[in-house]
């Protein structure tokens, strides 16, 4: 059992928090009223961020000391969006959300992993047709581990996740979010993901 901060109480962060609930973790979810997201931060060993992306890296400088030693588990996509309010372009070109967070955050371990595909599939990777990928970018060779640990707790077999490396390597996964509008755009909403198929 993990003690497990979930900041974001939309979509992704909902769906999250009650599956990683139902597999026995304690799980508490931040809202937008002050002050809770400090308080959930601070007695939690793991942290994920399931906030919009383009507001993730100041919310969560703010939080510098709360997360110090802490696990955090990236899951956003930091965009510039369109009219129709899908991702048209990447806010951190060269870069990517999860190396700004790791830059500004030095003293708390960085895990990108899940923002390769659409909200339902992080915690129900079976119901596609072909087995999906989680990516897993990060420098911290223990934390990955706690959050392959929490992978397989929310549905994911060991062989659908990838060890990337090191954070560097998130900008290749984040920038995949620029499929995102074209596929619904083809195919409509519904579930997908991306996949290494061997």
């Amino acid at each position: 059992m993990t003690l497990i901060a979930v900041l974001g109480s939309g979509r992704v962060g909902g769906g999250l928090a009650q599956a990683l609930t139902r597999a026995g973790h304690e799980v508490s979810v931040a809202n937008r009223s002050p002050g809770s997201a400090s308080d959930a931060v601070r007695t939690a060993h793991v942290v994920i961020n399931a906030t919009p992306g383009a507001g993730s890296l100041e919310r969560l400088t703010a939080l510098r000391q709360e997360l110090r030693g802490k696990i955090l588990v990236d899951v956003s996509n930091a965009t510039v969006d369109g009219p129709d309010g899908l991702p048209a372009d990447l806010l951190y070109p060269g870069s990517s959300l999860a190396e700004q967070l790791q830059e500004a955050l030095p003293d708390t371990r960085v895990v990108k992993t899940l923002n390769t595909m659409l909200y339902t599939v992080m915690t129900a990777p079976a119901a596609l047709t072909q087995p999906p990928t989680a990516f897993l970018s990060g420098a911290d060779q223990e934390a990955k581990q706690v959050v392959r640990g929490l992978l397989a707790d929310v549905g994911w077999p060991q062989e659908w996740v990838t060890d990337l490396g090191g954070i560097e390597t998130a900008r290749a996964t984040e920038a995949a979010v620029l499929f995102v509008p074209h596929v619904i755009r083809s195919s409509g909403f519904a579930p997908f993901a991306i996949s290494v198929t061997r």
